[in-house]
Parts: C-alpha cells; structure tokens; sequence
C-alpha cells in the first residue's frame, strides 16, 4: 500500500490529553481528493492501532473532534482517531456525506476511505492491521457499503444506526467482522427504515441487512448463537460461521446516537477477536 506524500507537520495539544497533527489549529491532513483529522493517544506505541470514525449528515471530520467522549475513550485505550470529511450532503443544504449509494456521481469514497487509513498509518506509524472502521448514521451506512464490496480493507467494522438503503444489496464480497449497533427509540434511522426524497429513497430494513451479512459470513443458520448484556447494551452475535468472520447486533434504549459506553463495549469485541 503506497501512502501519499504531504507537507510538513506541526504538533498542538488537544485537551492536555493527547495530539492532533497536520498543522496548528488542527488544520487537517490533505490528499489529493480530501481531508482528515487524526488524534494521538500520549502512549504512543510501535503501529498503534486505529478507529477511523466516519461523521454523520451535514458535519466533518472536524466535527468529529469535538465527541469528548468518543475522542477521550479512544484515547484512554490507546487508539488514534482517524476522522476524514465526506465529500458532499445527501440532499439539500451544504453538509459533507458519503455517496455510499450504487450509482451516485463523484468521489469514489472506497478507494478514498482506503487512501485515508494508508496515509494515517505510514504518517504517524499507525498498525493498518489493526484498523476498525467504524461510522455513525450516513458514516454507518458508507461503514456498511465498504464491508459489502471490500470486506478486508480494514480489520473491523463497527457501524451504528446505519445500515443499507433499498434495494438491498443482493450479496456481499465476503465475510467480515462487524458489530452493529442501533437504538430501538431511533426515529431517524428506523430499525424498519424510512422513505426519503419524496420516494425517490428508503432507508432498508436493518434486520434483512444482517441478513446479508449472516449469508457473507456463511452462518448455517439464520439464529444467535450467543446472547448478553453489556450494560444497557442487549447483544446478540453468530458464533459458528465462517473462520475469522463475526456478527454481532447490540439495542440500546435510545434514539438516534453514538451511546454512553459504546466505545469500551466496541474496543473490548475488537480486541477479544484478535486474541481468538
């Protein structure tokens, strides 16, 4: 993987807990077709590992910063935050989004997201084997798309209230590691999904897209094979699919969020996978 050359850095502090870089005022690393912000752990060690963080409708990568709880959980694990900017809004108004949708016109956002973690990793000696691409609302649904089409881009996926659009995608590349995440209150993101445009979209239903990931990651059965509570996660997982392959669903009482203890709960599955 071949990264891509940019200017020289700078090192500012952020929140006296760790570093942003690409310059002061946590100017953002350039590409050729777009930016991100990365943020250090203090203990940086030897390829640290990675969450690249994919925002939601209407905000950046910048925005993403300003999560303290996402930013600081990360952090206090030992994980850099990578958090590009998407390329356009869904819609009206004058937001960044991902054109994860079959079909839309300009940036291809999965070789972009791919150009992403390979300069992050060579930039500040990042492990690339240790990559978790996770993404909330329209971030979770390009989560989704890019675990479909390139399923070993990145070690894991964790996306939360997003999953496809209609028509569902009729099969996926192949198996994955991937923990979804949903609010059973979420009116934006239904679990049953919505229509959008005057018709002319409609969110899918997030239980028939973890029924494509059931048949990616060649599970025998369509049932859970392993229940629990991480609290006040109820989660669900198949156990006995394909080898180095896992799903994982967990509710949450809420709406339409990134929720308390999602970080720990998601880092915690990634890492216990990479012992297994």
């Amino acid at each position: 993987m071949k990264a891509i050359t940019t200017p020289a850095l700078f090192l500012i502090a952020l929140a006296g807990a760790a570093h942003a870089e690409c310059g002061p005022d946590q100017e953002a690393c350039l590409l050729e077709d777009g930016e991100y912000h990365v943020v250090l752990p203090d203990n940086m060690t030897t390829a640290t590992p990675m969450v690249m963080f994919l925002h939601g409708w209407g905000s950046s990568g910048a925005g993403t910063l300003k999560n303290s709880g996402l930013v600081n959980g990360l952090l206090d694990r030992g994980y850099a935050l990578v958090a590009p900017t998407g390329s356009r809004s869904v819609g009206s108004g004058n937001g960044h989004g991902w054109r994860f949708y079959p079909g839309w016109e300009g940036r291809d956002e999965i070789a972009f997201l791919q150009q992403v973690r390979d300069d992050a990793a060579a930039r500040f000696d990042l492990d690339p084997d240790r990559a978790v691409l996770a993404g909330f609302s329209g971030g979770a649904f390009m989560v989704n798309y890019l675990a479909c089409a390139q399923p070993d881009a990145f070690s894991a996926y964790a996306p939360v209230s997003g999953g496809f659009w209609r028509p569902h995608p009729t099969e996926c590349a192949g198996p994955v590691q991937l923990f979804h995440t949903h609010g059973w209150r979420d009116g934006t993101v239904p679990l049953e999904g919505r229509i959008l445009g005057g018709g002319q979209y409609q969110q899918g239903d997030i239980f028939a897209g973890l029924e494509i990931w059931r048949a990616a990651n060649l599970c025998p059965d369509d049932k859970a094979t392993a229940f629990s509570d991480t609290g006040q996660f109820w989660r669900r997982a198949w156990t006995e699919c394909a080898p180095d392959s896992a799903l994982e669903f967990a509710l949450f009482p809420g709406g339409h969020s990134v929720p308390q203890g999602w970080t720990d709960m998601i880092l915690d599955w990634f890492e216990d996978g990479l012992t297994n």
